[in-house]
Protein backbone atom coordinates (compact mmCIF):
# COMPACT_ATOMS: atom_id res chain seq x y z
CA UNK A 1 0.00 0.00 0.00
CA UNK A 2 1.98 2.90 -1.27
CA UNK A 3 0.34 5.68 0.74
CA UNK A 4 0.74 3.98 4.14
CA UNK A 5 4.53 4.51 4.42
CA UNK A 6 4.78 7.87 2.71
CA UNK A 7 6.50 10.71 4.58
CA UNK A 8 4.19 13.47 5.84
CA UNK A 9 3.36 15.75 2.93
CA UNK A 10 0.73 18.04 4.49
CA UNK A 11 0.43 19.95 7.76
CA UNK A 12 -1.71 18.30 10.41
CA UNK A 13 -3.88 21.42 10.72
CA UNK A 14 -4.53 21.47 6.97
CA UNK A 15 -5.58 17.82 7.03
CA UNK A 16 -7.91 18.46 9.96
CA UNK A 17 -9.52 21.51 8.36
CA UNK A 18 -10.07 19.69 5.07
CA UNK A 19 -11.82 16.71 6.63
CA UNK A 20 -13.79 18.92 9.01
CA UNK A 21 -15.16 20.76 5.97
CA UNK A 22 -15.88 17.52 4.14
CA UNK A 23 -17.63 16.09 7.20
CA UNK A 24 -19.86 19.16 7.31
CA UNK A 25 -20.67 19.32 3.58
CA UNK A 26 -20.26 15.83 2.07
CA UNK A 27 -23.79 14.70 1.29
CA UNK A 28 -24.78 11.67 -0.75
CA UNK A 29 -23.30 8.62 0.98
CA UNK A 30 -19.97 6.77 0.69
CA UNK A 31 -19.63 6.96 -3.11
CA UNK A 32 -20.04 10.74 -3.03
CA UNK A 33 -17.63 11.03 -0.09
CA UNK A 34 -14.94 9.07 -1.96
CA UNK A 35 -15.40 11.26 -5.04
CA UNK A 36 -15.03 14.41 -2.94
CA UNK A 37 -11.89 13.09 -1.22
CA UNK A 38 -10.41 12.33 -4.65
CA UNK A 39 -11.28 15.82 -5.88
CA UNK A 40 -9.70 17.55 -2.89
CA UNK A 41 -6.67 15.37 -2.16
CA UNK A 42 -5.61 14.34 -5.68
CA UNK A 43 -6.86 16.89 -8.18
CA UNK A 44 -6.93 20.18 -6.25
CA UNK A 45 -4.07 19.78 -3.75
CA UNK A 46 -1.90 17.07 -5.31
CA UNK A 47 -1.17 15.56 -1.88
CA UNK A 48 -1.57 12.03 -3.28
CA UNK A 49 -1.48 10.53 -6.76
CA UNK A 50 -4.52 8.79 -8.17
CA UNK A 51 -2.75 5.43 -7.82
CA UNK A 52 -1.93 6.07 -4.16
CA UNK A 53 -5.55 6.96 -3.41
CA UNK A 54 -6.75 3.77 -5.12
CA UNK A 55 -4.36 1.74 -2.95
CA UNK A 56 -5.87 3.35 0.14
CA UNK A 57 -9.42 2.81 -1.11
CA UNK A 58 -8.64 -0.87 -1.69
CA UNK A 59 -7.42 -1.13 1.88
CA UNK A 60 -10.58 0.55 3.19
CA UNK A 61 -12.76 -1.87 1.22
CA UNK A 62 -11.01 -4.83 2.83
CA UNK A 63 -11.64 -3.61 6.38
CA UNK A 64 -14.95 -3.89 8.26
CA UNK A 65 -16.56 -0.59 9.13
CA UNK A 66 -17.56 2.63 7.30
CA UNK A 67 -15.56 2.66 4.07
CA UNK A 68 -15.47 6.40 3.39
CA UNK A 69 -14.59 7.18 7.03
CA UNK A 70 -11.77 4.64 6.93
CA UNK A 71 -10.55 6.14 3.66
CA UNK A 72 -10.41 9.53 5.39
CA UNK A 73 -8.31 7.96 8.17
CA UNK A 74 -5.99 6.22 5.70
CA UNK A 75 -5.50 9.45 3.76
CA UNK A 76 -4.81 11.30 7.01
CA UNK A 77 -2.16 8.74 7.97
CA UNK A 78 -0.56 8.93 4.52
CA UNK A 79 -0.43 12.72 4.68
CA UNK A 80 0.47 13.41 8.32
CA UNK A 81 1.37 10.14 10.03
CA UNK A 82 -0.47 8.48 12.95
CA UNK A 83 -1.75 11.81 14.27
CA UNK A 84 -3.18 12.49 10.82
CA UNK A 85 -5.20 9.28 11.09
CA UNK A 86 -6.78 10.41 14.37
CA UNK A 87 -7.37 14.00 13.29
CA UNK A 88 -8.81 13.15 9.86
CA UNK A 89 -11.16 10.51 11.28
CA UNK A 90 -12.41 12.65 14.17
CA UNK A 91 -12.83 15.73 11.96
CA UNK A 92 -14.84 13.78 9.37
CA UNK A 93 -17.14 12.21 11.99
CA UNK A 94 -17.72 15.15 14.36
CA UNK A 95 -19.96 17.47 12.24
CA UNK A 96 -22.36 14.68 11.32
CA UNK A 97 -22.50 13.36 14.89
CA UNK A 98 -23.27 16.82 16.29
CA UNK A 99 -25.93 17.57 13.66
CA UNK A 100 -27.51 14.14 14.14
CA UNK A 101 -27.62 14.70 17.90
CA UNK A 102 -29.44 17.99 17.38
CA UNK A 103 -31.96 16.33 15.07
CA UNK A 104 -32.47 13.51 17.57
CA UNK A 105 -33.14 16.06 20.31
CA UNK A 106 -35.73 17.77 18.11
CA UNK A 107 -37.21 14.40 17.12
CA UNK A 108 -37.70 13.34 20.75
CA UNK A 109 -39.38 16.63 21.57
CA UNK A 110 -41.52 16.91 18.45
CA UNK A 111 -41.95 13.56 16.69
CA UNK A 112 -45.41 13.16 18.15
CA UNK A 113 -46.68 16.26 16.40
CA UNK A 114 -48.89 15.56 13.33
CA UNK A 115 -46.68 17.51 10.83
CA UNK A 116 -43.59 15.54 11.90
CA UNK A 117 -45.46 12.26 11.58
CA UNK A 118 -46.70 13.21 8.11
CA UNK A 119 -43.21 14.19 6.97
CA UNK A 120 -41.71 10.94 8.25
CA UNK A 121 -44.47 8.96 6.54
CA UNK A 122 -43.27 10.42 3.23
CA UNK A 123 -39.61 9.82 4.01
CA UNK A 124 -39.92 6.11 4.80
CA UNK A 125 -40.90 4.99 1.26
CA UNK A 126 -37.90 6.95 -0.04
CA UNK A 127 -35.62 5.06 2.36
CA UNK A 128 -37.07 1.76 1.12
CA UNK A 129 -36.31 2.83 -2.47
CA UNK A 130 -32.76 3.90 -1.56
CA UNK A 131 -32.06 0.54 0.10
CA UNK A 132 -33.54 -1.32 -2.91
CA UNK A 133 -31.31 0.58 -5.33
CA UNK A 134 -28.22 0.05 -3.17
CA UNK A 135 -28.98 -3.67 -2.97
CA UNK A 136 -29.32 -3.92 -6.75
CA UNK A 137 -26.08 -2.07 -7.45
CA UNK A 138 -24.08 -3.97 -4.85
CA UNK A 139 -25.41 -7.35 -5.94
CA UNK A 140 -24.17 -6.79 -9.50
CA UNK A 141 -20.63 -6.48 -8.12
CA UNK A 142 -20.61 -8.83 -5.14
CA UNK A 143 -22.55 -11.86 -6.46
CA UNK A 144 -19.91 -12.90 -8.94
CA UNK A 145 -20.84 -16.60 -9.01
CA UNK A 146 -24.01 -18.70 -8.60
CA UNK A 147 -22.59 -20.02 -5.33
CA UNK A 148 -22.37 -16.52 -3.87
CA UNK A 149 -25.94 -15.81 -5.00
CA UNK A 150 -27.08 -18.96 -3.19
CA UNK A 151 -25.18 -17.92 -0.06
CA UNK A 152 -26.90 -14.52 -0.18
CA UNK A 153 -30.32 -16.17 -0.53
CA UNK A 154 -29.66 -18.57 2.35
CA UNK A 155 -28.48 -15.71 4.56
CA UNK A 156 -31.61 -13.71 3.73
CA UNK A 157 -33.74 -16.67 4.81
CA UNK A 158 -31.73 -17.00 8.03
CA UNK A 159 -32.20 -13.32 8.78
CA UNK A 160 -35.95 -13.56 8.19
CA UNK A 161 -35.97 -16.48 10.63
CA UNK A 162 -34.49 -14.17 13.28
CA UNK A 163 -30.92 -15.47 13.52
CA UNK A 164 -28.12 -13.19 14.69
CA UNK A 165 -26.66 -10.94 11.98
CA UNK A 166 -23.05 -11.47 13.05
CA UNK A 167 -23.52 -15.24 13.00
CA UNK A 168 -25.01 -15.01 9.52
CA UNK A 169 -22.04 -13.01 8.24
CA UNK A 170 -19.55 -15.48 9.71
CA UNK A 171 -21.47 -18.42 8.28
CA UNK A 172 -21.56 -16.85 4.82
CA UNK A 173 -17.84 -16.19 4.90
CA UNK A 174 -17.00 -19.67 6.22
CA UNK A 175 -19.17 -21.36 3.61
CA UNK A 176 -17.58 -19.41 0.75
CA UNK A 177 -14.09 -20.22 2.09
CA UNK A 178 -15.02 -23.90 2.42
CA UNK A 179 -16.21 -24.01 -1.19
CA UNK A 180 -12.97 -22.37 -2.31
CA UNK A 181 -10.81 -24.77 -0.27
CA UNK A 182 -12.76 -28.05 0.11
CA UNK A 183 -11.93 -30.07 3.19
CA UNK A 184 -10.38 -27.23 5.19
CA UNK A 185 -13.19 -25.03 6.43
CA UNK A 186 -16.35 -26.85 5.43
CA UNK A 187 -17.02 -27.98 8.99
CA UNK A 188 -16.97 -24.39 10.23
CA UNK A 189 -19.91 -23.17 8.16
CA UNK A 190 -22.81 -24.36 10.39
CA UNK A 191 -21.19 -23.37 13.68
CA UNK A 192 -21.95 -19.62 13.73
CA UNK A 193 -25.60 -20.14 12.86
CA UNK A 194 -26.00 -22.73 15.59
CA UNK A 195 -24.49 -20.30 18.09
CA UNK A 196 -27.17 -17.74 17.26
CA UNK A 197 -30.04 -19.83 18.51
CA UNK A 198 -29.69 -18.55 22.06
CA UNK A 199 -29.85 -14.85 21.16
CA UNK A 200 -32.62 -13.03 22.96
CA UNK A 201 -33.92 -9.77 24.44
CA UNK A 202 -31.64 -7.85 26.82
CA UNK A 203 -32.25 -4.99 29.27
CA UNK A 204 -31.13 -1.59 28.06
CA UNK A 205 -28.05 0.09 29.50
CA UNK A 206 -25.30 2.39 28.28
CA UNK A 207 -22.64 -0.34 28.53
CA UNK A 208 -24.71 -2.91 26.55
CA UNK A 209 -25.46 -0.16 24.00
CA UNK A 210 -21.75 0.61 23.61
CA UNK A 211 -20.87 -3.09 23.30
CA UNK A 212 -23.58 -3.68 20.69
CA UNK A 213 -22.31 -0.89 18.44
CA UNK A 214 -18.71 -1.91 19.12
CA UNK A 215 -19.56 -5.37 17.74
CA UNK A 216 -21.31 -3.87 14.72
CA UNK A 217 -18.39 -1.56 13.94
CA UNK A 218 -15.96 -4.47 14.25
CA UNK A 219 -17.60 -6.84 11.78
CA UNK A 220 -19.76 -4.82 9.40
CA UNK A 221 -18.66 -5.20 5.79
CA UNK A 222 -20.37 -3.56 2.83
CA UNK A 223 -22.14 -0.24 2.46
CA UNK A 224 -23.78 1.76 5.20
CA UNK A 225 -27.07 0.21 4.19
CA UNK A 226 -25.92 -3.15 5.57
CA UNK A 227 -25.99 -1.37 8.92
CA UNK A 228 -29.76 -1.32 8.60
CA UNK A 229 -29.86 -5.11 8.63
CA UNK A 230 -27.72 -5.35 11.77
CA UNK A 231 -29.85 -2.81 13.59
CA UNK A 232 -33.15 -4.40 12.57
CA UNK A 233 -32.10 -7.82 13.85
CA UNK A 234 -30.12 -6.67 16.89
CA UNK A 235 -32.14 -3.73 18.23
CA UNK A 236 -35.68 -4.38 16.97
CA UNK A 237 -36.13 -8.14 16.79
CA UNK A 238 -33.76 -9.40 19.50
CA UNK A 239 -33.39 -6.68 22.12
CA UNK A 240 -36.67 -4.84 21.45
CA UNK A 241 -35.05 -1.49 22.25
CA UNK A 242 -36.47 0.17 19.11
CA UNK A 243 -39.45 -0.17 16.82
CA UNK A 244 -39.01 -0.63 13.07
CA UNK A 245 -40.53 2.81 12.59
CA UNK A 246 -37.93 4.46 14.83
CA UNK A 247 -35.15 2.59 13.02
CA UNK A 248 -36.35 3.81 9.65
CA UNK A 249 -36.43 7.35 11.01
CA UNK A 250 -32.81 6.96 12.17
CA UNK A 251 -31.70 5.74 8.75
CA UNK A 252 -33.59 8.62 7.12
CA UNK A 253 -31.66 11.10 9.27
CA UNK A 254 -28.44 9.40 8.18
CA UNK A 255 -29.48 9.94 4.57
CA UNK A 256 -30.02 13.68 4.65
CA UNK A 257 -27.19 14.66 6.98
CA UNK A 258 -23.63 15.08 5.66
CA UNK A 259 -20.79 12.78 6.60
CA UNK A 260 -20.92 9.08 7.52
CA UNK A 261 -24.22 7.21 7.29
CA UNK A 262 -23.04 5.36 10.40
CA UNK A 263 -24.00 8.38 12.52
CA UNK A 264 -27.47 6.86 12.46
CA UNK A 265 -26.04 5.15 15.56
CA UNK A 266 -25.78 8.60 17.18
CA UNK A 267 -29.48 9.19 16.54
CA UNK A 268 -30.40 5.79 17.97
CA UNK A 269 -28.21 6.33 21.02
CA UNK A 270 -29.96 9.65 21.73
CA UNK A 271 -33.40 8.05 21.41
CA UNK A 272 -32.43 5.34 23.88
CA UNK A 273 -30.24 7.20 26.37
CA UNK A 274 -30.11 10.92 25.63
CA UNK A 275 -26.75 12.65 25.21
CA UNK A 276 -24.86 9.89 27.02
CA UNK A 277 -26.51 7.26 24.86
CA UNK A 278 -25.53 9.18 21.72
CA UNK A 279 -21.93 9.40 22.92
CA UNK A 280 -21.82 5.67 23.79
CA UNK A 281 -23.29 4.56 20.46
CA UNK A 282 -21.05 6.89 18.42
CA UNK A 283 -17.90 5.80 20.26
CA UNK A 284 -18.84 2.15 19.91
CA UNK A 285 -19.49 2.11 16.18
CA UNK A 286 -16.48 4.22 15.14
CA UNK A 287 -13.80 3.04 17.61
CA UNK A 288 -13.09 -0.22 15.70
CA UNK A 289 -12.39 1.75 12.52
CA UNK A 290 -9.61 3.72 14.22
CA UNK A 291 -8.09 0.53 15.64
CA UNK A 292 -8.37 -1.47 12.41
CA UNK A 293 -6.95 1.29 10.22
CA UNK A 294 -4.05 1.78 12.64
CA UNK A 295 -3.27 -1.96 12.52
CA UNK A 296 -3.91 -2.47 8.81
CA UNK A 297 -0.54 -1.43 7.37
CA UNK A 298 1.29 -4.80 7.19
CA UNK A 299 -1.83 -6.96 6.93
CA UNK A 300 -4.05 -5.60 4.19
CA UNK A 301 -1.72 -6.23 1.22
CA UNK A 302 -1.67 -9.95 2.06
CA UNK A 303 -5.42 -10.56 2.46
CA UNK A 304 -6.40 -10.89 -1.18
CA UNK A 305 -3.27 -12.92 -1.91
CA UNK A 306 -4.74 -15.77 0.13
CA UNK A 307 -7.38 -17.74 -1.74
CA UNK A 308 -9.19 -18.72 1.46
CA UNK A 309 -9.14 -15.18 2.90
CA UNK A 310 -10.34 -13.69 -0.39
CA UNK A 311 -13.14 -16.25 -0.61
CA UNK A 312 -14.13 -15.54 3.01
CA UNK A 313 -14.44 -11.83 2.24
CA UNK A 314 -16.52 -12.63 -0.84
CA UNK A 315 -18.81 -14.78 1.30
CA UNK A 316 -19.16 -12.04 3.92
CA UNK A 317 -20.13 -9.56 1.20
CA UNK A 318 -22.73 -12.00 -0.16
CA UNK A 319 -24.10 -12.55 3.35
CA UNK A 320 -24.30 -8.78 3.81
CA UNK A 321 -26.52 -8.55 0.74
CA UNK A 322 -28.70 -11.34 2.11
CA UNK A 323 -29.19 -9.33 5.29
CA UNK A 324 -30.07 -6.27 3.25
CA UNK A 325 -32.64 -8.24 1.25
CA UNK A 326 -34.29 -9.53 4.43
CA UNK A 327 -34.57 -6.03 5.87
CA UNK A 328 -35.85 -4.64 2.58
CA UNK A 329 -38.64 -7.23 2.56
CA UNK A 330 -39.50 -6.54 6.21
CA UNK A 331 -39.58 -2.77 5.84
CA UNK A 332 -41.32 -2.95 2.48
CA UNK A 333 -44.22 -4.82 4.05
CA UNK A 334 -44.39 -2.34 6.94
CA UNK A 335 -44.07 0.87 4.90
CA UNK A 336 -45.73 0.26 1.53
CA UNK A 337 -49.21 -0.15 2.95
CA UNK A 338 -51.15 1.94 0.43
CA UNK A 339 -51.14 3.53 -2.99
CA UNK A 340 -49.57 6.87 -1.86
CA UNK A 341 -46.62 5.13 -0.21
CA UNK A 342 -46.14 2.90 -3.24
CA UNK A 343 -46.19 5.91 -5.56
CA UNK A 344 -43.57 7.75 -3.49
CA UNK A 345 -41.32 4.68 -3.50
CA UNK A 346 -41.74 4.17 -7.27
CA UNK A 347 -41.05 7.85 -7.94
CA UNK A 348 -37.92 7.70 -5.77
CA UNK A 349 -36.68 4.56 -7.56
CA UNK A 350 -37.18 6.25 -10.93
CA UNK A 351 -35.23 9.35 -9.88
CA UNK A 352 -32.46 7.27 -8.32
CA UNK A 353 -32.11 5.35 -11.57
CA UNK A 354 -31.75 8.69 -13.37
CA UNK A 355 -28.84 9.63 -11.08
CA UNK A 356 -30.58 11.95 -8.62
CA UNK A 357 -28.74 12.09 -5.27
CA UNK A 358 -30.65 10.44 -2.42
CA UNK A 359 -29.83 13.44 -0.22
CA UNK A 360 -32.35 15.45 -2.29
CA UNK A 361 -35.02 12.74 -2.29
CA UNK A 362 -35.37 12.51 1.50
CA UNK A 363 -36.57 16.11 2.00
CA UNK A 364 -38.68 15.75 -1.15
CA UNK A 365 -40.31 12.68 0.41
CA UNK A 366 -40.99 14.66 3.57
CA UNK A 367 -42.67 17.38 1.49
CA UNK A 368 -44.75 14.72 -0.31
CA UNK A 369 -45.86 13.33 3.05
CA UNK A 370 -46.99 16.78 4.20
CA UNK A 371 -48.87 17.38 0.94
CA UNK A 372 -50.63 14.04 1.16
CA UNK A 373 -51.73 14.79 4.71
CA UNK A 374 -53.24 18.09 3.56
Amino acid sequence: MSGAKAKPRAALADVGLLFLRLGATAFGGPAAHIALIQEEVVRRRGWLTGEELLDLLGAANLLPGPTSTELAMLVGRALAGPRGLLVAGAAFIAPSALLTSALAWAYVRGAGLPPAQAALAGVKPVVVAVVAQALWRLSRTALKTPALALIASACAAAALAGLDALAILLAGGALAAALAAPGRLRALAPAPLAAAAGAGAAPFGLWPLFLFFLKVGSVLFGSGYVLLAFLQVGLVEQRHWLTSSQLLDAIAVGQFTPGPVFTAATFIGWLLGGARGAAAATAGIFLPAFVLVAASGPLVPRLRASRAAGAFLDGVNAASLGLMLAVLLTFGRAVLVGVPEGMIAAWALFLLARGVNSAWLVPAGAAAGLLLRR
